[in-house]
């Protein structure tokens, strides 16, 4: 699966056991058995992909440039030269990638695309799926902080075309779309709607689920989160 709990730390294998326990898996989450990295079924082997909106401008051609480009850009919607951004983290070819919406003051104030309470979380369900948080490549749709902004319309669609090359650049092995603005924006539905199929977003195998903070609120979500993990986990046929 790409981790080693073999190595995991006592503290490291008590969380998780614990987000297992908080998942409910030692209850039924689905209609039926479940492949752990087997044959996908028909039913979440589904492949679907969205025509690729071109970007306004020549976007760079290397994840180092790309990232270059994230300081100081100010192409990316809500961007100004003064803006607060929150950079990517992680490294090309990740095990994982995790894109996320749009940076709150919690992640600025930590300086990564997913902090506090959700990113604790996150390292749990990463664990519970064999990947350190070193095996992740975490980013958001836009990297900088807007207070009250919501993206929509002609700033998702450019999101959309910037999210498409920084996935081709990181060239990451498995691609979770957290909430429902990265899911609207590649795949053209609800993250809701998206949930329980298999995608290709720049050829990479893609599901869409809940961005952790939702799930820090509703806990009854987190066994259909399991779920989503372990279908991003499955073996292509």
């Amino acid at each position: 699966m790409g981790g080693e709990h073999d190595r995991l730390t006592a503290a490291e294998a008590a969380s998780v056991i614990g987000w297992w326990i908080e998942a409910g898996v030692d209850v039924a989450i689905q209609e039926g058995p479940r492949a752990w990295l087997g044959e996908a079924t028909a039913r979440t082997a589904e492949i679907q992909d969205l025509p690729r909106p071109e970007p306004a401008q020549e976007l760079p051609a290397t994840l180092e440039a790309f990232r270059g480009w994230l300081t100081h850009t100010t192409e990316l919607p809500f961007a100004a030269a003064t803006s607060r951004r929150v950079l990517p983290l992680g490294l090309e070819s990740a095990e994982v990638m995790l894109l996320a919406d749009m940076p709150t003051a919690e992640d600025v104030a930590q300086d990564q695309p997913i902090a506090g309470a959700a990113w604790e979380l996150t390292q749990r369900m990463l664990a519970a799926i064999g990947f350190t948080p070193e095996q992740a490549y975490v980013a958001s749709m836009t990297c900088t902080h807007s207070p009250g902004s919501r993206l929509a319309g002609k700033d998702l669609e450019a999101c959309a075309a910037i999210a498409r090359r920084h996935i081709a650049l990181a060239k990451p092995k498995r691609l979770l779309l957290l909430g429902d603005i990265p899911s609207k924006a590649l795949l053209g539905k609800p993250m809701a709607a998206a949930r329980g199929s298999v995608h290709k977003i720049e050829g990479v195998r893609t599901v869409a689920t809940f961005h952790p903070r939702w799930l820090l609120e509703r806990a009854s979500d987190k066994p259909r989160a399991w779920a989503d993990l372990l279908l991003l986990m499955e073996e292509e046929v």
